[in-house]
């Protein structure tokens, strides 16, 4: 079988490769490795599929159903694995193999066309933070796991020079870094994070309803989670009249439902969007970054 990249995962990975990467161009024979020495048997690769990864149906060699997940190092896959690793299939997809083969992940099979996001939005948001919530468990004692002040500090310099280079983006930019600097301040307890958390990344599962895949895991506090849930199909909330409101209500919801501050999930929210948003800028998605942008005017 030719394993041929999805262009959605064609385009993501082309906005952030680094000069000279050759992971695409060595992709389909890496794939090719992987189902040979696990003597799977392929059924389709996954599409549209992820930003950062090729997901590729297969069955093991008794049979049952599994997926392949193959990655490049900047998608930090081996922390993806350990952190899997950690949750042992508690409110995550099961890993199958600990490790066989570096940037490869063997893993339970769900229902790939079933999200959360299938269901109405009310349902949507608390099928999503209750799974959400069976993964802020103390991370294992000498974790290999970026920290949040380590991420969001990354992330911080290269807003910065957006700002520089789009002085309209200045005032937005320099809310979301005073927000990040005072949450920093005072972190409360720290957790292990799924780091990427949408409704979308929650998928329909045989033995629980409801399981999360594709963590970047972080260790920081909860509400730093939360904030990209705030945000989930931003498109609609722009779209309605009331949509800044909307946005308010979700926020008090949200922190209420999970036991978070309300103040700091606003702040990481609002930090979270701006980071995203200049982000698009910056590869040339101006649609994105205006809807974001004007998201994270609301807070």
């Amino acid at each position: 079988m030719a394993f041929e990249p999805p262009q959605r995962l064609v385009r993501a990975l082309g906005e952030t490769a680094p000069d000279r990467d050759d992971w695409l161009e060595k992709l389909p024979e890496a794939a090719h490795q992987a189902v040979a020495l696990r003597e799977l048997t392929v059924e389709r690769v996954q599409m549209p599929g992820g930003r950062s990864s090729l997901v590729v149906l297969v069955r093991r060699p008794d049979g049952a159903p599994a997926v392949l997940k193959l990655a490049p190092p900047r998608a930090r896959p081996e922390s993806e694995r350990a952190a899997l690793a950690h949750w042992g299939g508690l409110g995550a997809v099961q890993l199958l193999e600990p490790f066989t083969t570096k940037g490869v992940l063997l893993l339970e099979r769900l229902h790939p066309d079933l999200s959360v996001r299938s269901l109405p939005e009310a349902k949507a948001l608390l099928e999503a933070a209750a799974t959400l919530r069976r993964l802020w468990v103390e991370p294992p004692a000498g974790h290999p796991f970026e920290t949040v002040a380590e991420r969001t500090g990354r992330q911080a310099e290269a807003m910065r020079a957006s700002a520089e280079a789009d002085p309209a983006v200045g005032p937005l930019v320099d809310a979301a870094l005073a927000a990040r600097e005072e949450l920093l301040a005072a972190p409360p307890e720290q957790r292990l994070l799924h780091g990427t958390f949408r409704q979308s990344k929650v998928l329909a599962g045989e033995r629980m309803p409801w399981l999360a895949v594709g963590p970047d895991p972080v260790v920081g506090e909860c509400a730093f989670d939360l904030a990209r849930l705030v945000r989930d199909r931003v498109e609609d909330l722009i779209a309605q009249p009331s949509g800044a409101a909307t946005t308010r209500r979700r926020v008090k919801r949200l922190a209420e439902s999970l036991d978070v501050d309300q103040e700091r999930l606003r702040g990481w929210t609002l930090f979270r969007a701006v980071e995203s948003g200049v982000r698009a800028l910056r590869v040339g998605r101006p649609k994105d970054a205006e809807l974001l942008l004007e998201f994270a005017g609301w807070l």
